[in-house]
């Protein structure tokens, strides 16, 4: 049965396993498209064009937004960053899902957009606020005023979890990412997610007739 694409947004603070959980999911479903996201920042040595980031001159990423273009946008330390809008509905038009890694920010953004309708939206809590900090230390790869910052940061993103369709504690990551799956595989099989099932039903009342 053709169905329509779902806009998945994937929320947690640094350190819940948020993106652990996104790549599982992927691999689970390849079909699952990664939304790529837009910027103004100039690309990295080993950036591609379409790979890693759109990347647009300030201008032209400017008149993307005013054309609607975006679903989302913010700016970041003198950058714009942003979710392209006809990747998504091209994505959607195929019944694949497309997968975004934002913040509540942007998670509001997308859902406030013209494709609002068909956004489920998930936020990914800690066990713990130590079991944060542990996960964030365990990494090695920051200093403590780093992880002070994030911290402080996750406070923050944790005050908006209401704000999400689903609230997931990741205290366990593979019974989190049966979890998820299921969300995804029950938001598949909405109703007003499969355009084909008025004509399926007509189909059947023909059959009816026809006896």
């Amino acid at each position: 049965m053709p169905r329509r694409g779902l806009l998945l947004i994937l929320s947690s603070p640094s350190g819940a396993g948020k993106s652990t959980l996104a790549r599982r999911l992927m691999g689970w479903d390849p079909t699952i498209r990664f939304s790529v996201s837009a910027t103004t920042r100039k690309p990295r040595p080993t950036e591609e064009h379409g790979v890693h980031y759109w990347f647009h001159d300030r201008q032209a990423f400017l008149d993307l937004v005013d054309r609607g273009g975006m679903l989302e946008h913010a700016e970041v330390f003198g950058n714009l960053y942003g979710s392209p809008r006809a990747p998504v509905e091209a994505a959607m038009a195929e019944g694949r899902d497309t997968l975004f890694d934002v913040d509540w920010q942007g998670g509001q953004q997308i859902r406030n957009s013209a494709l609002g309708k068909d956004v489920v939206s998930v936020f990914i809590l800690p066990p713990s606020i130590a079991e944060l900090d542990r996960r964030l230390r365990g990494r090695a790869q920051d200093s403590d005023e780093v992880i002070a910052g994030r911290m402080a940061k996750s406070r923050d993103e944790i005050s908006h979890w209401a704000e999400y369709d689903y609230v997931l504690v990741n205290d366990d990551l593979d019974a989190c990412f049966a979890r998820l799956v299921a969300i995804v595989e029950a938001e598949r099989l909405k109703r007003d997610r499969q355009p084909g099932l008025s004509d399926f039903v007509r189909g059947l009342n023909r059959e009816f007739s026809e006896r």
